[in-house]
């Protein structure tokens, strides 16, 4: 699941909605929004997240933060690490091969670690 797909859930069932009846809301198939739910497709466009946010009736703050969880929520990233360091290097490839299976803690101190300025 992406950050995104996590909110976009969260909005849904707060508001005692069914991916079926949001789907056909916004004129797509239940298998789509499930699978932009679910992390297996990319970030929304910002025509689909523009209409998502209309159908929450969501704006300003709570619309910029699923802006910004969209623009972070692409399930397939790329880390180029051309021009970096050996260890920089390293360190994305380690990361790449045992994201699947870090603890939550581990993930969470991780996130804490990189959010610093």
């Amino acid at each position: 699941m992406t950050p995104f797909g996590e909110k976009m859930r969260a909005l849904r069932h707060e508001r005692g909605l069914t991916l079926k009846e949001m789907a056909a809301a916004l004129q797509l198939s239940p298998a789509y929004l499930s699978a932009l739910e679910h992390g297996k497709r990319g970030k929304p466009t910002a025509l689909l997240l523009h209409q998502i946010c209309s159908y929450f009736q969501i704006i300003w703050d709570e619309a910029e933060e699923l802006k910004e969880l969209a623009g972070v929520s692409h399930p397939r990233v790329v880390v180029d690490t051309a021009g970096l360091s050996a260890r920089a290097t390293l360190l994305a490839n380690k990361l790449a091969a045992k994201i699947g299976t870090l603890p939550e803690e581990t993930v969470d101190r991780l996130l804490k670690e990189l959010e610093k300025p």
